[in-house]
C-alpha cells in the first residue's frame, strides 16, 4: 500500500479520523477523541501517530480531506480540502450502505437528518437533508450539560436503557429550556434515570416533528454520530418512537424484520462524517488535498491563531501589570474569617438554599453574625446534599467543641419546596425576597441586586429597603453559572480553578 486517504471531522467537542486504501476502500487505522476545545492540538497529535502508522505501510503518497465545524481553519496548514459535513455523511451512507433509507446523525452541536428518495421511473437516489447547526438543542452537548445537573457519571449513561413508564416533561425546543425543566426535575428529587429517559425522549421527538420537516422516515434508517453511538437508552428510543410514527403515518415497514435490524447502529457509527470525506476525495483530481506535512499546522497552533485573533482583537483590559493590580485590589472578595466561639452550647439559626447547581448554607447568631458557611456542588440528588451540607456543619462545629441549639430553619433556592418538608424548615420564601432581606441587613441603603446563580439571573431594583421591581432571567442560560461550569468542563478546567 503506497496511497492512502486521510479523512478528519473536527467537531464542536470531538476529532475522528480514518486511513483508507483508496483501492479496498477500506480503513486501515482509526481513533475518535474529545478535544477539550484544542481542536488543532488534538489534530496535530492524530496526524503524529498517523504518519507512523503510514510509515509502517510504507506508503508515501497521503492526501487530506477535512469536514465538521472545526475543520476549514486547518484545510490550509495541512494542504487538505474541506467537505461539507451533509455531502460527507451522504457520501458514507451511499457507498457503505446502499440500501438505506434515512439517516438519523447527532453531533455535539448539531443534528443531521437525510431521507433518501428513489426515482421510480430512472432508479436514482436523490438525498433530502436537513440541519440543525445554529442550537444545541438535542445534541450532544445538551446530553452532557444535563448529565452534570442530574449528577450521573458518564459511565453510568452507557449502561442506562430506555424506559418509558416514567417520563417527565422537558422542554424540545431548545436546550437551555430543557436544561432548566431538568433542575426542577432534580430539585424535586426525581430520580436521575427517568429524568435522562426523559431527556432522550424529547431529543427524539423534537429531531422527529421539527428535523424531519414534514417528511417521514424510511426503513431503514441509519442511526450516526457520537450520541447514538455510545449511549444505549437514546438508541433504544429511536427504536421505539420511529416506529410509532410510522404507524401513526400509515407508512408500510416490514413488521417481522428485528427492530434493530431496521433502525441499525453500524460499526463505526461516529466515523462515517470522517469516512464521507475521504469518498469525497476519491472523486477529486490527483493533486486535490494533497498532505504537506506537520510545519504548517505546527505553525498553525504556534502563531496563526494569535494572528487570526489579532485582526480582530480590541484593546486589553488592562493595559499593564499596575492597572491590573488596582482593579482586583478595587473589586477583590473581602475574606471571611469565622469567630471565635465559646466552647459549649450555641444558639444558631440555619439557613440553607438549594439551588440549580448549587446548595449553601450559613449559621447565622442570634445576632445576624456569620458563624459558618458551607458550599457544595450539587450533585443531583437535593435531600443528599442538604444532609452533607448540614453534616458538615455539625462536624465543624464539634471539632471546637460547639454544640449548635437550633433556634430555626429558613430555606429558598429551587429545592425549597423539598428541604420545607423534609427538614421541617420554619420558613419557606422566594429567592427574590431572601436577596432583599440580607442585602438591606447587611448594607442597609441598597439601589440594586444582583444575582448570577447556577440556572438563572435576578436583578432587583431597591426603593426606601424594598423592591421597586426586579428583573429574571430564567429562560437563557447566557451568562449564569451553568454555562460557566459547562465552559470550564469543556476546557478541562476545574470551575474552582476557573473561578
Amino acid at each position: 500500500m503506497n496511497r492512502a486517504i486521510v479523512g478528519l471531522d473536527v467537531g464542536s467537542t470531538t476529532v475522528k479520523a480514518v486511513v483508507v486504501d483508496p483501492d479496498t476502500k477500506g480503513i486501515v487505522w482509526s481513533d475518535y477523541q474529545r478535544h477539550h476545545t484544542k481542536q488543532a492540538e488534538c489534530v496535530l497529535d492524530f496526524m503524529v501517530r498517523i504518519g507512523q502508522v503510514l510509515a509502517d505501510l510504507g506508503c508515501d503518497d497521503v492526501r487530506v480531506f477535512t469536514t465538521g465545524s472545526g475543520a476549514k481553519p486547518l484545510e490550509a496548514p495541512l494542504g487538505a480540502k474541506f467537505v461539507q459535513e451533509v455531502n460527507s455523511v451522504t457520501l458514507a451512507v451511499e457507498t457503505l450502505h446502499p440500501d438505506v433509507g434515512s439517516v438519523v446523525e447527532l453531533g455535539g452541536q448539531d443534528a443531521k437528518i437525510i431521507i433518501f428518495k428513489e426515482n421510480k421511473q430512472t432508479g436514482d437516489k436523490s438525498a433530502i437533508a436537513s440541519m440543525n447547526d445554529k442550537c444545541a438543542s438535542g445534541t450532544g452537548a445538551t446530553i452532557d450539560k444535563c448529565m452534570i445537573k442530574v449528577g450521573m457519571p458518564a459511565d453510568e449513561t452507557l449502561n442506562l436503557h430506555f424506559d418509558d413508564t416514567h417520563l417527565h416533561h422537558v422542554a424540545a425546543k431548545c436546550g437551555v429550556f430543557a436544561e432548566t425543566d431538568i433542575v426542577n426535575l432534580v430539585k424535586t428529587g426525581i430520580p436521575s434515570d427517568e429524568i435522562m429517559c426523559s431527556l432522550a425522549d424529547a431529543i427524539v421527538m423534537q429531531n422527529l416533528s421539527v428535523l424531519t420537516r414534514g417528511n417521514t422516515l424510511r426503513q431503514k434508517v441509519l442511526l450516526l454520530g457520537g450520541p447514538n453511538t455510545f449511549l444505549p437508552f437514546l438508541q433504544e428510543c429511536w427504536r421505539k418512537r420511529i416506529p410509532e410514527t410510522w404507524d401513526e403515518r400509515g407508512y408500510d415497514y416490514p413488521k417481522d424484520v428485528p427492530i434493530e435490524e431496521l433502525i441499525p447502529v453500524p460499526d463505526n457509527a461516529a466515523l462515517y462524517a470522517a469516512y464521507g470525506a475521504v469518498m469525497y476525495g476519491m472523486y477529486e483530481p490527483a493533486e486535490v488535498g494533497v498532505y504537506k506535512g506537520l510545519d504548517g499546522l505546527r505553525r498553525y497552533i504556534s502563531e496563526g491563531r494569535k494572528e487570526r485573533l489579532g485582526e480582530n482583537a480590541g484593546p486589553p483590559l488592562a493595559s499593564d501589570e499596575e492597572e491590573l493590580g488596582q482593579f482586583l485590589q478595587a473589586y477583590r472578595i473581602p475574606p471571611f474569617s469565622e469567630p471565635e466561639l465559646p466552647a459549649g452550647k450555641v444558639r444558631a439559626v440555619i439557613g440553607l438554599d438549594g439551588g440549580s447547581t448549587s446548595s449553601k448554607a450559613v449559621l447565622l447568631s442570634e445576632e445576624g453574625e456569620v458563624l459558618m458557611k458551607a458550599y457544595a456542588l450539587s450533585k443531583g440528588n437535593p435531600i443528599q446534599d442538604t444532609k452533607e451540607l448540614l453534616g458538615e456543619l455539625r462536624t465543624r462545629m464539634a471539632d471546637r467543641g460547639v454544640e449548635i441549639d437550633v433556634l430555626g430553619f429558613g430555606a429558598t433556592g429551587y429545592a425549597a419546596d423539598v428541604l420545607e418538608e423534609c427538614v421541617r424548615a420554619d420558613v419557606n420564601i422566594v429567592e427574590t425576597v431572601a436577596h432583599m432581606m440580607s442585602a438591606t441587613h447587611y448594607f442597609g441603603d441598597v439601589d440594586v441586586i444582583c444575582d448570577i446563580g447556577g440556572q438563572d439571573i435576578k436583578v432587583l431594583f431597591m426603593e426606601n429597603g424594598d423592591i421597586k421591581t426586579f428583573k429574571l432571567s430564567n429562560q437563557c442560560s447566557a451568562g449564569n453559572g451553568m454555562l460557566l461550569q459547562a465552559m470550564a468542563d469543556q476546557f478541562g478546567l476545574p470551575v474552582t480553578e476557573y473561578a
